[in-house]
């Protein structure tokens, strides 16, 4: 007996998911799906995919499934997009929603005009900072970052040069470095001008995306923790640019930016 399942394509900042809503579909062995949805040339093509659910928590729930089916803990991108594909559905009417998430509750602000959701802010909460300057040794050489988690691991590393960095080589090296058992999310990242940064990021489970919410936010704090950037930074990444802002008084991370629909479709299982 086969099912038809309804999906949306959804990219906050060119990192882009297919999103299913799951009060309406009973999704069995997501992981296979992620890993058959995701491929270019013969699924939908993502960077993974996100279930959203109903929560006794909270206003809904999110589960984030990479593309090589491992499940993620945190995607801030995938979290301004739920608060569009909520707002914009009809699923809730509210311009401020909480969303359940493996590293816990998110509060997230919606700026409406018109009936459309234009721009998301997302309470990201505290940062921790666990290492400044570690030192990993790879085959590729040597590199300094800064170790930050925002409910998932990150390894920021800053350079003088992004272009010069083989991300695709270089990546999956150190996001599967021993120190790392969990594997671990990678940033480099360039200083431009005052308070802009440039980012490219290696993703935990997918390679190389074209923004990843939570590593901005990592990034964004390692910059002002070494002093190479102020409290509120913008992260330029290859799909786009977030505004990422550090409150030291209140303990937590705001990140703000769009989410875009791309495209609906079906698919039979």
């Amino acid at each position: 007996m086969t099912q038809e399942i309804k999906f949306t394509k959804m990219h906050g900042a060119g990192n882009d998911y297919i999103y299913v809503n799951t009060l309406l579909y009973t999704l069995t062995e997501p992981e296979k799906l992620a890993v058959a949805w995701s491929k270019p040339h013969t699924g939908i093509a993502s960077d993974g995919l996100v279930l959203i659910g109903k929560s006794d928590i909270a206003d809904f729930s999110m589960r984030i499934f990479n593309a090589d089916g491992s499940e993620a803990m945190m995607c801030g991108n995938a979290t301004r997009c739920i608060g569009k594909y909520v707002y914009e559905k009809g699923l809730t009417g509210k311009n401020s929603i909480t969303l359940e998430t493996l590293s816990g509750i998110k509060k997230v602000n919606l700026k409406i005009r018109n009936e459309k959701v234009e721009e998301i802010t997302v309470d990201m909460g505290a940062p921790v900072i666990e290492q400044i300057d570690k030192k990993l040794q790879v085959e590729a050489g040597e590199f300094t970052g800064t170790i930050v988690s925002i409910g998932n691991p990150h390894f920021v590393i800053f350079v003088d040069d992004i272009c010069d960095v083989e991300l695709e080589k270089v990546g999956p090296q150190l996001e599967n470095h021993p120190d790392f058992p969990d594997r671990t999310n990678v940033e480099f990242v360039q200083v431009t001008e005052k308070d802009r940064l440039r980012m490219r990021v290696w993703e935990r489970g997918s390679g190389i995306t074209q923004a990843c919410g939570t590593g901005a936010c990592a990034s964004a704090v390692a910059a002002a923790v070494t002093g190479r950037a102020g409290e509120t930074s913008t992260l330029i990444m290859d799909g786009g640019p977030l505004t990422i802002q550090w409150d030291k008084e209140k303990d937590t991370v705001f990140m703000t930016g769009g989410a875009t629909i791309v495209f609906e479709g079906s698919i039979r299982l």
